[in-house]
């Protein structure tokens, strides 16, 4: 093909899968689809300073993709989202290629399942992808990416797999997908990114366009074959973080209006700065730390982590609440829930005696250092978790850019 590819994006969060697309430079964006608005100036700022785009305003759609019409025909002076011109308008003329994205994971996921009361049953995003299968059933790309968590092979809120209705819906809409979803789950240490994350990434062909037969064989020569050749070593902690300047702790300061308990200059790399920790939880990260540094591995059961807690705390939990980061080691998954505190992302270094900084966070997920996160800490911590890695979409990107080159004319 010599033309870019087409895609849009929904669900977009901050873009981790638009990144690695944009930054294999096969693709043109026509459109990114997301509700909350910090991850939308920061969409917007990505597009308009890295990947150049002038009409970043207008691509970045902040709406709500569950009202599917408005969202295809444009809105106007919505108390929320202001006005838009609507899908539609965006595509225009243009071939759609490649639908991109992946509804909220949190329904689907084993851990939010066990921290919600109903187990996520009456939670609206179960079924979310209902949205998705709507866009994609209107502008009829050659294929779609579904991105989600393994969890979803096993979410049933309503007694049937959830699983079940979205390969009937894929089917109905005339897509063929891999019959063995398990075979879609995606460890993406082996492509590189230093944390333990796995993601189901769900390939959908056009029967239309190519063919059963055909969509078939791109199915699963895609697992097989072409996204397998883009593989690497794996990258450890150390590898991703440990050039960082280093953030020492001190007595607590105010600056500009804000608490701190650790040192840190405005450096040239962006969105390095501590949070603030008390001097309890300074002492327990040196605690742990050393513990781990030293090899003593005192700490290393959750029962001991659980117990830690209660001693300093006085409180009880279920689940243990520390974890130091390994630095010869993948990190553990850097979850939306960071935003809350960083207390399962110590930073291995006693001296530092601290959670990781957004910085370390988006390393962690393989965000370039020129990605400048704006917007309150929390919303950048949640962001970034919430986000594909986007050394994997890079991936992602050139498995499909080289299916194109063998199967589209």
């Amino acid at each position: 093909m010599d033309r870019k590819i087409n895609t849009i994006d929904l669900f977009a969060g901050c873009g981790g899968l638009m990144d690695g697309f944009e930054k294999s430079n096969f693709y043109d964006t026509l459109a990114c689809v997301e509700w909350e608005k910090s991850p939308c100036e920061n969409l917007e700022k990505r597009l308009k300073e890295k990947w150049e785009y002038n009409n970043a305003n207008d691509i970045v759609m902040r709406f709500d993709i569950q009202r599917t019409q408005e969202l295809f025909l444009g809105w106007e002076n919505d108390i929320e989202y202001g006005s838009g011109k609507g899908l539609d308008n965006l595509i225009g003329d243009n071939k759609l290629d490649i639908i991109i994205g992946g509804p909220p994971c949190q329904a689907y996921s084993i851990a939010g399942r066990i921290r919600d009361k109903d187990g996520m049953k009456n939670d609206y995003r179960n079924y979310l992808f209902e949205s998705y299968l709507k866009v994609v059933n209107r502008y009829k790309p050659k294929f779609f990416i579904f991105e989600n968590v393994p969890g979803i092979l096993s979410a049933s809120p309503d007694g049937k797999p959830i699983i079940e209705r979205i390969k009937e819906r894929f089917d109905e809409c005339d897509y063929t997908i891999l019959g063995n979803l398990k075979k879609a789950i995606i460890d993406v240490t082996e492509y590189g990114i230093p944390q333990n994350r796995k993601r189901i990434i769900i390939l959908g062909v056009s029967k239309n366009y190519f063919g059963e037969e055909k969509a078939n064989i791109i199915v699963n020569e895609f697992y097989n074959k072409y996204l397998k050749k883009y593989k690497t070593n794996k990258m450890t902690v150390k590898e991703a973080i440990g050039d960082l300047p280093k953030l020492l702790p001190t007595d607590e300061y105010k600056k500009e209006g804000k608490k701190y308990s650790h040192l840190f200059k405005e450096y040239k790399i962006a969105n390095h700065i501590p949070r603030f920790h008390s001097e309890r939880d300074k002492n327990i990260f040196r605690l742990l730390e050393k513990d781990v540094l030293n090899g003593t591995n005192f700490y290393n059961s959750t029962e001991r982590l659980k117990e830690l807690y209660y001693q300093q705390t006085g409180k009880k939990s279920n689940v243990h609440k520390y974890y130091v980061l390994r630095w010869n080691e993948q990190s553990n998954t850097i979850p939306a829930h960071l935003y809350k505190d960083g207390l399962r992302h110590i930073h291995p270094d006693p001296e530092q005696a601290r959670s990781i900084t957004v910085r370390e966070a988006a390393r962690l997920q393989s965000f370039d250092d020129d990605y400048e996160f704006i917007g309150s800490m929390m919303d950048q911590y949640k962001m970034i978790g919430n986000a594909v890695p986007p050394k994997f979409s890079y991936a992602i990107a050139k498995a499909l850019k080289d299916i194109f080159n063998d199967y589209v004319e």
